[in-house]
């Protein structure tokens, strides 16, 4: 069969994401099945809705088509191993929705993409991962589609119109934690690898910023997904303290949601915490976090600039400009263009019917990917790596974060 030149995958990332937006804008858009359920038989209902199915169907096939599009692109095209594995992937995550559609958890506010984690690792270290899931395990590739799709939901305008206080704290609070993260994991004798994960996951964005680092220096994605595992499980208790502390503390709702936007590291669970404070505080945590969010692509290339410049071997010539451009995480290209063409370019009627769509399918992508970070991790082995010191210097790290941020977020807007 006749292939293309092998291509990058963050360049097939950019493609994949950019069809779907394409496809969203002209209208042709996946719908995802929609569940809402407190009782056995509402569920059941839902479940067997002719509607539901459909939509089940169709969003497979999209799926299926845009990871055996990434194969063939990439030089590796094997549709019945690939499409077998994706199926119990998407059951996997499927699966991971109906639970998290509970009216109970749902109350709670927590994501797919924890239930998607939690279920991959139950299987990984309960029941055994098949040989035929391997092959459809593309963990990298579904996170960086949905960080492109991401871009469609960081609008300029709207973080400049709700003022520069939000961006004034994100910029002084990244800086200053990555610097502290950077330096401690330093003293507890992490790898350099291992030291720029954490200190970006910690202190810009979670998930994507740990990506991004990852891209820029060429990571182990076995330590990456180590630090990712740890991002969704300090999460979490996160997510359910840090609002109530907020209360009893007397905090102003703008004050506890620039609490909440700068420390919580996933952005799904930053509106979770922040919808339990009020609309108000909502706003803040919105703004706070996605501000943060805008910074990705200028910490990924200055983390390129840095990882080019000091890796170097004393026999190496200066690192060019082409060096540093091997070095950059080309999807993160892909999420300002998204961004930039969502904020300036379509018309605010295109990019207000399209939002919506786009953030429900980059949250799916998330969901796949995070089922297979779980298929992929030894649960046991997560506070287990290198005697737990990236857990401990992760874990110090955001004690350090939430502290200083509040300290941050109480100077920026009482």
């Amino acid at each position: 069969m006749l292939q293309p030149k092998k291509i990058h995958e963050d360049w097939i990332a950019v493609i994949i994401a950019f069809l779907t937006i394409t496809l969203v804008v002209a209208g042709l858009k996946p719908a995802l099945p929609k569940y809402s359920w407190s009782s056995g038989t509402e569920l059941w209902n839902q479940l067997t809705n002719a509607s539901n199915l459909m939509h089940i169907g169709t969003l497979f096939l999209w799926v299926a088509g845009s990871l055996l599009l990434a194969r063939f692109l990439a030089g590796d095209f094997k549709p019945a191993a690939l499409v077998s594995g994706l199926l119990a992937i998407v059951l996997i995550s499927l699966l991971a929705q109906i639970i998290t559609a509970n009216k109970a958890i749902k109350d709670l506010g927590i994501e797919v993409v924890l239930f998607s984690l939690l279920l991959g690792l139950f299987i990984s270290n309960f029941i055994g991962l098949p040989q035929w899931i391997k092959p459809a395990l593309q963990t990298e590739l579904y996170i960086k589609i949905g960080l492109v799709l991401l871009g469609t939901n960081i609008i300029f305008g709207d973080i400049l119109q709700a003022g520069m206080l939000g961006i004034l704290q994100s910029v002084v609070v990244v800086f200053t934690v990555w610097y502290f993260s950077f330096w401690l994991c330093k003293m507890l004798g992490l790898d350099d690898e291992f030291r720029m994960m954490i200190s970006s996951a910690v202190s810009i964005c979670g998930v994507s910023a740990a990506i991004a680092t990852s891209g820029a220096i060429e990571g182990d994605n076995k330590k990456l997904s180590h630090v990712i595992s740890l991002v969704m499980i300090v999460a979490i208790p996160m997510m359910l303290f840090m609002p109530g502390i907020a209360v009893w503390a007397g905090m102003s709702p703008a004050v506890a949601g620039a609490w909440l936007g700068g420390t919580i590291d996933t952005s799904g669970a930053v509106v979770a915490a922040g919808t339990k404070l009020g609309d108000e505080a909502l706003k803040y945590a919105t703004i706070v976090k996605f501000s943060q969010n805008v910074l990705l692509g200028l910490a990924a290339f200055i983390i390129s600039l840095y990882w080019s410049y000091t890796k170097k071997k004393a026999n190496y010539e200066k690192p060019t400009i082409r060096t540093i451009w091997e070095r950059f995480p080309k999807f993160v290209l892909g999420f300002i263009v998204a961004s930039l063409l969502f904020s300036f370019v379509l018309p605010s009627p295109v990019v207000a019917a399209a939002k919506g769509s786009l953030k429900e399918i980059q949250t799916y992508w998330f969901a796949l990917a995070f089922t297979c970070i779980g298929l992929e991790t030894k649960f046991t082995d997560i506070f287990k790596v290198e005697n737990g010191r990236p857990a401990m210097a992760f874990i110090i790290a955001q004690l350090f974060n939430v502290f200083f941020t509040l300290i941050v977020a109480y100077l920026v807007f009482r």
